[in-house]
């Protein structure tokens, strides 16, 4: 079978990682690259440190607004999807080169695959959550990572070619988490010590591009510095906007907030797992707080993986839905307040997702 794999953003590659190698023991994939994500911390690095085939074709999107970069997207995805003619358009997650991908594919008539289906945040305003919408309705197959997501998509009438895989992030965990322990050396690097130190990302639109917010969160940030040490990977985005803002200096003036570009995965990984709590606004980081048993503070007031709060790890500003800005004393109280209050389970599967999605796959029933 030929299938392209159609990838963008720093996510979707360290995802691609063990499930590409299983489907090439089987099948021809091609993988595209949008260009959606194009910084080498943010792309090149994870290509190179996590073993994942060097994408067929650049399409060099680059950022814009949503509409161009997805428009941009699909005029260039449509030659290469008529010139390749694949069996299946594999995709992951929720971004603007899976939905452009996805569109593309379902006007072609391309059966589609979604790893990551079915999570949901119930807020139309994110637009990860449009994206992540789009393609499952509009998918062949949906592999869902936990029993949540089965049930959002059962609630949406999405009852066939559903499948509970578990989730290929915790695959990912676990086996790089043995990597990273042995050639990771991060925490010596950045002078730290295990458990002394708070890790924060903020990349998401409605954190970075309105000045309220962002300026709270960094207010906050200095705030809890003066008893914390705080590491923070400045998402390309997030540094422009910090400076747009004169918000930066003030940060990188502070010594013990470590500001940092974004890292590869293995340090990522070491990083999380040896941090003493977590503050994002990242999906994907919540999760992988959750694999490592570190507190996670959220800093939104949904999020797509309600498994982790409900749990007592992760926590959500909940009270504040109907105000535009999240105030700066309530983030810092929760961040330092912030405490599990459950009993640790495990919800994302047995780390075995990456096989059984290349089995479902490898079938060719949809």
């Amino acid at each position: 079978m030929k299938i392209v794999t159609v990838l963008g953003a720093r996510p979707q590659f360290i995802k691609a990682a063990l499930l590409s190698k299983e489907l090439r023991k089987n099948n021809q994939e091609i993988i595209i690259h949008t260009g959606q994500h194009y910084d080498i911390e943010m792309s090149d690095v994870f290509f190179k440190e996590m073993g994942i085939p060097e994408p067929d074709f650049n399409l060099k999107v680059g950022s814009g607004s949503h509409a161009q970069q997805t428009a941009e997207m699909m005029i260039k995805l449509e030659k290469c999807f008529n010139s390749l003619t694949p069996d299946m358009i594999l995709l992951y997650g929720d971004t603007n080169s899976t939905m452009a991908a996805t569109l593309t594919a379902a006007k072609l008539e391309i059966p589609i695959a979604h790893v990551e289906a079915g999570p949901r945040m119930f807020d139309k305003s994110v637009p990860e959550e449009m994206n992540r919408i789009v393609t499952d309705h509009l998918s062949t197959l949906l592999f869902a990572p936990t029993k949540r997501s089965m049930e959002n998509l059962k609630n949406e009438g999405l009852k066939e070619g559903v499948h509970l895989t578990g989730d290929v992030m915790l695959d990912l965990f676990m086996y790089f988490s043995k990597e990273a322990d042995k050639h990771s050396n991060i925490l010596e690097r950045l002078g730290l010590k295990e458990k002394s130190y708070i890790l924060a990302t903020v990349h998401r639109a409605r954190n970075t591009d309105e000045k309220e917010n962002l300026k709270a969160i960094t207010d906050a940030f200095l705030e809890i510095s003066s008893e914390e040490t705080l590491i923070f990977p400045v998402h390309p985005r997030t540094n422009k906007f910090l400076k747009k803002y004169s918000l930066y200096d003030d940060l990188d003036r502070n010594s013990n907030i470590k500001l940092i570009k974004p890292v590869g995965y293995l340090d990522m990984n070491f990083l999380t797992r040896n941090a003493r709590k977590i503050v994002t606004d990242s999906g994907g980081l919540q999760r992988e707080a959750y694999f490592a048993q570190v507190p996670c503070i959220t800093l939104d007031t949904s999020t797509g993986w309600p498994e982790t709060v409900e749990a007592g790890w992760n926590t959500l500003f909940e009270g504040y839905k109907h105000k535009k800005f999240i105030e700066k004393d309530i983030i810092s109280k929760t961040i330092v307040n912030f405490e599990p209050v459950g009993e640790y389970r495990n919800v994302f599967g047995d780390g075995k997702a990456a096989y059984k999605i290349s089995d479902i796959i490898n079938e060719g029933i949809y």
